[in-house]
């Protein structure tokens, strides 16, 4: 369940929960309050556990499992940042954003003891905001940015970047990305393509349809993966596939045998 105003959520899950669609559409501060986060951008991977904080970029492929703890559900705490506010603010610095920087899709940020003060503080707003008040929330979101920036003031080339993505080589991104659970729009607007532009571009290079490449893909996977002793219950997910029925009828479809019948 969560509470939320348009850029500030309070989340709590009694189970353990992994998001849907691996697509994150806006930069955003967090902080587990009890509980475990796992984020995983593909390359990076990492557990942030009750009261550490981290800063997730938009327009990124990333991983979500919360993991309520052994005696508490799993809360959080997070303060959205839309494009139309951080264009404002940018301008108003007069900031030229330098070329785009590769950083990871998220990063850790709980060394930064008054950013932790200030998220803390939150929580007794918390009726206030649920209530929906935007003037309180706006200005939440504008000191969250002021106290990043006194953090790391390299933050503001991310943050204050509020363009497209660039194209990019389309093979390296796909061979590398398959494995996450998005949609072929989203795949499409990453490497800097509209939709009609991204699937003909991919049958040149791949020779067959996305989706149809997706598939399969994430199905020699699974078998590379059972072959070696891996448990369908503990790969379908991280391969992309929404439900373990789902992925066993596929399975059995393009190999002629279910999952479990795999012999390694």
């Amino acid at each position: 369940m969560s509470g939320n105003i348009d850029y500030i959520n309070y989340s709590c899950y009694f189970t353990v929960f992994r998001e849907g669609e691996q697509f994150t559409s806006y930069n955003a501060l967090s902080m587990v309050i009890s509980g475990e986060m796992e984020l995983n951008d593909g390359v990076n991977k990492k557990i942030f556990r009750s009261g550490e904080i981290y800063f997730v970029r938009k327009n990124q492929l990333l991983k979500f499992l919360k993991k309520p703890g052994e005696e508490a559900e799993f809360k959080s705490l997070s303060i959205r940042f839309d494009d139309e506010m951080l264009k404002q603010m940018s301008e108003e610095e007069h900031f030229v954003v330098p070329e785009k920087l590769k950083t990871p899709a998220f990063i850790e940020v709980s060394v930064a003891k008054h950013l932790k003060y200030f998220m803390e503080s939150l929580l007794q707003y918390q009726d206030l905001l649920e209530n929906k008040s935007p003037e309180l929330a706006l200005l939440k979101q504008k000191e969250a940015l002021i106290l990043l920036f006194e953090h790391d003031q390299s933050l503001k080339n991310i943050l204050y970047d509020v363009s497209n993505p660039y194209k990019v080589d389309l093979e390296v991104f796909m061979l590398k990305n398959y494995h996450f659970n998005v949609k072929l729009d989203r795949f499409a607007y990453l490497t800097g393509r509209s939709l009609a532009t991204f699937k003909r571009d991919f049958e040149k290079i791949f020779g067959t349809a996305p989706r149809k490449w997706l598939l399969e893909k994430r199905l020699q996977e699974a078998r590379y993966l059972l072959e070696r002793g891996s448990k369908a219950s503990d790969i379908y997910l991280d391969l992309g596939f929404e439900d373990l029925s789902h992925f066993s009828f596929a399975f059995k479809k393009q190999y002629g045998l279910p999952p479990s019948r795999v012999s390694f």
